[in-house]
């Protein structure tokens, strides 16, 4: 849209007058001011636009005060096709634009709509207001520039050439204290080495932990690095960074996880903590080498997390009462299933954490040691140098244990000294990598394990996932219609009429919508699980026919719901959207609409 031909056209403004106002505005004058001087006001050009294309106009004068509506829309987005997300207006997001001709840039937006499950309404900005929304939308990116303009490039990265090389940093020679680590609370830096670098590097985790991101991905290419967030699951483009600077990011990062800067060619992993509004924050750090540089990525585990009960991680009602029932017997194994980035360590250290401590001499196996809790021996197995999960275990077993943890069963050798550990009378609890709790038995049996000494120590398999939450008071409920109802009588067609009479009417769902302090509806995640609970039942199925399929059926036939149902049931109390469902597998929900 050319506003100044525009109102040539509708007589307001003459031609000279609109080369005088290009002309101020190239110097810096304001098109508001400039306008003005000529006898027309913003807000009557902008209505006049508005009227020729059917649309609502705003001046803004101030970007958006609930900038969490940034969320919804890429910045690259925004900045390549001309327009910014404003609000949340009666449950639709309403979207600036400077360009009403640009029908690649409502295509896009019915693309976003559509991903994002929000409606969208478009109102129309100048151009000024739209420059001063992706100013503040560039947050991140403004701090992140005014770092890069201090930084000059040179033949080698500063940061390398102040830090130990080699054997020595790997060795941790560095003496970094906790408070020399890294300032998160405010922008002076206590590293003065590559200041520009320190402050790009600090201001990143800064973004991340506020915006309570899970991982930090600094990923390079050609001409350019990115760096993304991920947040409820989802990988989000937070900032981009020249690739010039990338090695000396890299380089930071590495002094301050203690990792080798000279070697280059190869992964490394390392670690390092801060304190952030006096909660401690670990980064877990993994460095991979890829064709443009080193590709890093960065877990955040708040320490906070550590404090996580059975409750918080999602499980409910008679799933609460069956967990708390299997931890008191004596000895056998406990395993919780999934695939990473299920939330299973979460799960493990608050069923640890439920554990008398006090009386039971509780000892764990990890690799790493992610969050402490009070009252366990944690161990952190090397396999570089032999400390590994069976070596460890046989270690443990020497150390009068009542309860031990092992972080995961991914072997032989640590399977069998596992149930050897159960047979003996301790109580194991670890984690295994399958889709199911019914494929954990047929893995075990892969690694090597007879069925003759899984049935009668294995307790239970608890598998599960994560899933979104809804917000306090960001759902709205809606009537299932016919297509779900069919749907949901499909998914438990199989389960024994007993168990089918204990299932709710459901007759409703909710659909995240937003709120203020809410604007996706959405929040954070929640486990969904099913546990499979050995029984003599499904003893004989281990002893007698132990594929996937038998174990199910025989763990179905005793009630056993799933992962998908347990997303239903949290679905129909509000506790999660009904979109979640169709991520965990089985026949697609049809969409339903909001309104």
């Amino acid at each position: 849209m050319n506003l100044l031909a525009l109102l040539v056209d509708k007589g307001l403004l003459s031609s000279t007058d609109r080369r005088k106002v290009e002309a101020e505005t190239k110097k810096g004058t304001l098109l508001a001011d400039a306008l003005s001087s000529h006898g027309v006001t913003l807000e009557s050009a902008l209505a006049e636009a508005g009227e020729v294309y059917g649309l609502p106009t705003r001046i803004l004068g101030d970007p958006p005060a609930n900038q969490e509506v940034f969320g919804y829309i890429p910045i690259d987005s925004a900045r390549h096709y001309g327009f910014v997300p404003l609000d949340i207006v009666e449950g639709a997001l309403e979207v600036g634009v400077i360009d009403p001709d640009n029908i690649e840039a409502f295509d896009a937006l019915q693309f976003i709509s559509g991903k994002i499950g929000l409606p969208y309404k478009i109102v129309l900005i100048t151009t000024e207001d739209f420059d001063r929304v992706l100013n503040s939308y560039q947050n991140l990116s403004g701090e992140v520039g005014k770092a890069l303009s201090e930084f000059e490039i040179s033949a080698k990265p500063p940061a390398a050439e102040s830090a130990p090389q080699g054997k020595a940093a790997a060795e941790g020679s560095l003496a970094l204290t906790d408070d020399e680590v890294l300032n998160l609370t405010g922008p002076h830096e206590t590293l003065k080495e590559d200041a520009p670098v320190t402050k790009i590097v600090s201001t990143i985790l800064r973004y991340a932990i506020e915006g309570h991101s899970s991982d930090i991905h600094v990923e390079p290419s050609t001409l350019k690095t990115r760096v993304r967030f991920r947040m409820d699951g989802e990988l989000h483009t937070s900032l981009e960074l020249p690739q010039k600077v990338h090695e000396a990011v890299v380089a930071r990062i590495k002094i301050l996880a203690k990792l080798r800067l000279d070697e280059k060619r190869k992964p490394q992993d390392g670690r390092f903590s801060a304190t952030v509004e006096k909660r401690r924050i670990d980064f877990r750090v993994s460095t991979f080498p890829t064709e443009f540089g080193e590709k890093v990525v960065m877990r955040i585990l708040d320490q906070s997390d550590a404090t996580a009960t059975l409750e918080s991680v999602g499980l409910t009602g008679a799933y609460l009462d069956e967990v708390k029932e299997m931890m008191k017997v004596p000895y056998g194994i406990i395993l919780i299933a999934g695939p990473t980035g299920s939330g299973k360590s979460t799960t493990l250290f608050a069923m640890l954490s439920a554990l008398d401590r006090e009386s039971a001499n509780v000892v764990s196996l990890e690799d790493p040691v992610e969050y402490e809790i009070p009252g366990v021996s944690q161990s952190q197995v090397r396999p570089e140098i032999g400390y590994t999960f069976a070596s460890g275990l046989r270690s443990i077993l020497r150390q009068d244990p009542d309860i031990i943890m092992v972080g995961e069963i991914r072997d032989k050798e640590t399977a069998v000294l596992a149930v050897q550990a159960a047979l003996t009378g301790h109580l194991v609890f670890s984690t295994i990598h399958t889709n199911t709790a019914s494929g954990a038995i047929p893995r075990l049996i892969d690694m090597g394990v007879d069925p003759f000494l899984i049935a009668p120590t294995l307790v239970a398999v608890i598998g599960q996932r994560l899933v979104r939450k809804l917000c306090e008071g960001g759902g709205k409920a809606f009537e299932a219609n016919d297509s779900i109802k069919e749907l949901l009588s499909r998914d438990f067609a199989d389960l024994p009429e007993p168990y089918r009479a204990k299932l709710p009417p459901f007759t409703q769902f909710y659909h995240a919508m937003p709120t203020e302090d809410c604007p996706s509806g959405v929040r954070g995640r929640t486990g969904v699980f099913e546990i499979l609970r050995m029984d003599k039942e499904l003893e004989q199925a281990v002893l007698k026919n132990p594929v996937e399929e038998n174990i199910y059926e025989v763990a179905r036939s005793g009630g056993m719901l799933t992962m998908r149902e347990d997303a239903i049931l949290k679905a129909a109390e509000g506790l999660i959207p009904f979109e979640e469902v169709n991520t965990l597998g089985g026949e697609l929900f049809p969409e339903t609409s909001a309104d």
